[in-house]
This record gives C-alpha cells, sequence and structure tokens, in this order.
C-alpha cells in the first residue's frame, strides 16, 4: 500500500509553472494588443508570482520616449486593464526590469542598441541571457525583424543553456502560399521548437477543457461518435462590428480572420482521437489527422454562405453598414458573416457534419461548441406529451459565462406524462474559487516555460489553408456579392437555408 507523502500534498502547485530567469522584447507595443493584453498579462503573471524576480519587458517602438516614458504607458495599460488587483510591491519590482529601445525595424543601429540593452539586462536584472521576442506587428514585418533579430546576434543563444524564442501573431498568412512563405522565413531564422504561434483561443480554460473533458471522463467518449451524434455546431459571434479595424478588417474577411484558424482548431480538438500523451508532438499528431482527413462539400454554393451587416440598429442604438464604415470601399466584397459545412472522413466521424459559423453585428457574443445528438430511435409516449422535445445536445460555452450546458428530456411536474427539454450548468465561475486567467496569461507563461502543446505548427496552419482556400477561390470566381443581413440577427438567409437542406437549424445561443 503505497504512502501518501503530506509534503508533497501540500507543495505550492505553482512550483512546476514559474518561468525561470528571462525577459520578453515587445515589437509592436504602441498597439491596441501590447496595451490591452499583453503589458497587463505580463502584470497579472507577476502578481500571482509566476513571473522571476529579475524579469524584464523591453519596448521596440518608432516613438521617442525614455525608458520613464515607457513605464508610464504600462502602468497606464496594467491600471485599466490588468486582471488582478494593482499592488505597489508587484509593480516596484517589475518596473526595475523596464527598458525603452527607439528605432525603425529596418534600422541598424536601433537593433544594435537593443542587443546592448539585453546584454544589460542579463548582467543588471539575471535575465540569463533567455529572452522571447513577440511580434506584435503585421505579417508584412515578420521577414525584416527575424532578419535584424539575426544580423544582430540576438536570434541565438550564445550557449546551450540559454534559449531564444519568437511568437507570432495572427494571422499567419492570408492563404497556403503565404503561409508557407512565412513559415520559411521564420523557420530559417528560429528552429521550429522555438517558434511559437499565438492562437489566443487556445489559452482559453474552456477550450482546454475540450480534452479533460472527453479524456478524463468515462461518460462522454463512448457516444462521441457518428452512432450517437447527429451533427457539431461550432460558433462565434460578435455583437460589434469592425470597429477601426477597416484597414486590417477589409480584404480578408470573416472566413480568414476567425474559420481558418480559431474555428478549425476547435473542429480538431473536438472531433481528434486520444492522443497518446498531451506532449505536443503527441497532440500535434492528432489534430493534423483530423485536419487532413476534413473534406469540403462538393456543392460550395449550397454549403457555404457569406454576408456583410447591413445598417439598422444594434443594443438599442443606430448603426451604419459594413459598407458605410471609415476606410471601407463602397464596392468592397470582404464578408462579416462566414458559414460552413464540413464531414470528417474518418470511421469515428463519418456522415456527421460539422457547421461552422462566425459573424460580426450579430444576435450577442457568444463563442461555443454544440454536439447535438440523434434522436432516441423510439419514444413509448403519446404523441402529445413529447411536442417540445429537441436533441440533446452537450454544449460547450468558450465565452461569455464559461462552461458547459446538457440538454436532456425530463417530465414534468404533475399528473400527466409530459416530457420536455431542461438544462443542467456547470460554469467556471461557480465550480472553482479560484477565477480564470486570461489566454494571454497561460499563453505567454507556456511561450517563457516552453511549452508547446498549445501553438499550431506549421503544418496545422497549411491544413487549415488547404481547407479554407478552395471556398475563397469558389467565392472570387463566383462573382457574387455577400448576402446583406440585419443587425442583431444571426447572418444571412443563406446560412439557415444551408442547414435546412439538411433538415437541420442554427441554434440560437
Amino acid at each position: 500500500m503505497s504512502v501518501q507523502n503530506p509534503l508533497r500534498d501540500k507543495r505550492d502547485k505553482r512550483l512546476p509553472r514559474i518561468a525561470g530567469p528571462c525577459g520578453v522584447v515587445i515589437f509592436g507595443v504602441t498597439g491596441d494588443l501590447a496595451r490591452k493584453k499583453l503589458m497587463p498579462a505580463v502584470y497579472d503573471l507577476a502578481n500571482r508570482g509566476l513571473l522571476p524576480p529579475g524579469f524584464s519587458l523591453v519596448g521596440f517602438a518608432r516613438r521617442d520616449w525614455a525608458t520613464q516614458d515607457f513605464g508610464k504607458i504600462v502602468h497606464d495599460a496594467v491600471k485599466e486593464h490588468a486582471r488582478t488587483p494593482f499592488r505597489e510591491s508587484t509593480w516596484r519590482q517589475l518596473a526595475q526590469g523596464f527598458r525603452f529601445v527607439p528605432g525603425d525595424f529596418s534600422d541598424d543601429e536601433a537593433f544594435d542598441r537593443l542587443a546592448e540593452t539585453v546584454h544589460d539586462l542579463d548582467r543588471q536584472q539575471g535575465t540569463g541571457g533567455n529572452f522571447a521576442f513577440y511580434l506584435s506587428i503585421p505579417p508584412s514585418f515578420f521577414d525584416v525583424v527575424c532578419k535584424q533579430l539575426a544580423r544582430s546576434g540576438l536570434a541565438t543563444p550564445e550557449n546551450e543553456d540559454q534559449w531564444r524564442r519568437v511568437i507570432i501573431e495572427k494571422p499567419f498568412g492570408h492563404d497556403l502560399a503565404s503561409a508557407r512563405e512565412l513559415n520559411a522565413t521564420v523557420e530559417s531564422i528560429f528552429p521550429p521548437d522555438s517558434i511559437f504561434r499565438i492562437d489566443h483561443y487556445l489559452g482559453k480554460e474552456t477550450v482546454q477543457n475540450i480534452m479533460a473533458l472527453r479524456f478524463a471522463n468515462q461518460l462522454f467518449e463512448p457516444i462521441w461518435n457518428a452512432h450517437y451524434v447527429d451533427h457539431v455546431q461550432i460558433t462565434m459571434a460578435e455583437d460589434i462590428g469592425i470597429g477601426g479595424r477597416a484597414g486590417y478588417y477589409d480584404g480578408i474577411g470573416a472566413a480568414r480572420d476567425v474559420i481558418q484558424n480559431h474555428l478549425l482548431q476547435l473542429l480538431a480538438l473536438v472531433a481528434m482521437e486520444e492522443p497518446v500523451s498531451f506532449d505536443a508532438a503527441d497532440l500535434r499528431a492528432e489534430k493534423e489527422k483530423v485536419l487532413s482527413a476534413v473534406r469540403l462539400p462538393l456543392d460550395l454554393d449550397a454549403y457555404t454562405s457569406r454576408g456583410q451587416y447591413a445598417a439598422g440598429w444594434a443594443g438599442g442604438v443606430p448603426v451604419k453598414a459594413f459598407l458605410e464604415e471609415d476606410g471601407i470601399p463602397p464596392a468592397s466584397t470582404t464578408e462579416t458573416y462566414a458559414a460552413v459545412r464540413l464531414d470528417i472522413d474518418t470511421r469515428r466521424w463519418a456522415g456527421v457534419p460539422f457547421y461552422l459559423r462566425t459573424g460580426k453585428r450579430l444576435g450577442r457574443r457568444v463563442t461555443e461548441v454544440a454536439i447535438v445528438f440523434k434522436r432516441a430511435p423510439h419514444l413509448p409516449f403519446e404523441s402529445t406529451a413529447t411536442e417540445e422535445l429537441g436533441e440533446n445536445a452537450l454544449v460547450i460555452r468558450v465565452q461569455p459565462d464559461e462552461g458547459v450546458t446538457i440538454r436532456f428530456g425530463s417530465k414534468v411536474p404533475g399528473t400527466a406524462m409530459e416530457v420536455r427539454d431542461v438544462t443542467m450548468d456547470f460554469g467556471y465561475g461557480y465550480a472553482f474559487t479560484e477565477e480564470s486567467p486570461e489566454a494571454y496569461e497561460r499563453l505567454i507563461l507556456d511561450v517563457l516555460l516552453g511549452d508547446p502543446p498549445l501553438f499550431p505548427r506549421h503544418e496545422e496552419v497549411e491544413l487549415s489553408w488547404k481547407i479554407l482556400d478552395p471556398i475563397e477561390e469558389h467565392w472570387t470566381a463566383s462573382g457574387s456579392k455577400p448576402e446583406q443581413y440585419l443587425p442583431g440577427g444571426w447572418g444571412p438567409e443563406a446560412a439557415d437555408a444551408m442547414l435546412a437542406r439538411d433538415g437541420r437549424g442554427w441554434r440560437r445561443p
């Protein structure tokens, strides 16, 4: 009989997750992502005791700032956007490692100054020569920044005990060819294990909980297949428009912006086989198998849909149409809504359609995965007893109100046998006393720890583009315009018709 070690049981569970000596350099530090997500995430990690005492944060931008100005920018970002309370002791320690280097991406002298700053931090802060370079910049600049990191010696550690890593934000290209070109550029400078492609959805607790739900429980896995599942719906809906992102969004659209990465990654996690382990290589192997087995519908007109939001009312206020937004050409054919049916040619999923949809100016902000089960083959009740009974469903809510809902039939209280749909809810906020960390906290810490399971490799990226490219090419070749839809609804009529052809309908989240 084994005896539990009381010291082991009482140890601080953070210990395996505390980063060693290191620092982060953020390129594009003046952008919204850095201000609203990255800098607050760094502070929150420090506040939770997960960063080393000498952790350093270096900003690089084309601004005439001194280090104290940069510190003020970080301070304001933390005050406004941090998830954890502001503590003066945490701030003072963190601020000791702040540095700012002004310069242009093509400026050799600026990168030489950056190299000197990194060496100085090794001596002053004890960062140990370990740095991650966060490219929070448009992909068009990846090439020049990576080459500057190589030229200045920053991309290469000085000895085998040190590491240098690069973090890339999506989009990973705009099609298969550009993704391959981007991968070739980055991998010519950094080894594959040192490249971390961030899809922030993979850092969300509920997304990771898909794996726990499936593989830590005997309850669900026996029915997670075509014998019991009727179809799967994956939805990412936003109630806002494009805001000030016209320069990025026009020409990209909803399918490239969301389906190619977020939704196909969710599909892979839902549909993959159990990995041998949760090591990065084993997890990626199973996801790649799923993506390589995805089959497009033969009739892309019938089983894809795209739309643009029209002018109307949202949240009680009038809103512009997409074509009226500042910076959008009046003849733009960029879609703000996209939906597609995909099939997976494996024994587990043969005959089970996966419906993916995403859009802006929809009824509410929600991201969810709904596994909808087949109806019971026989109901031994009077026909009037089950009029309101729908299919059983397991719904994984990614955001907001993270959790899991199960819908099933239950008897209505009373003397008659009447069966109606009811739900059971699990919510993170109710089940756990600890608040879920923000996705960027988890992902930045994983980079500093060198823990890669949540980061897609270039094989996954390329497989995703192989799925989406034919759809984009079909839309372009057809010459048709996206269908207009009203704000506050759930997208164009063609999207409803797509499911109606299969005798199904979209869930109302």
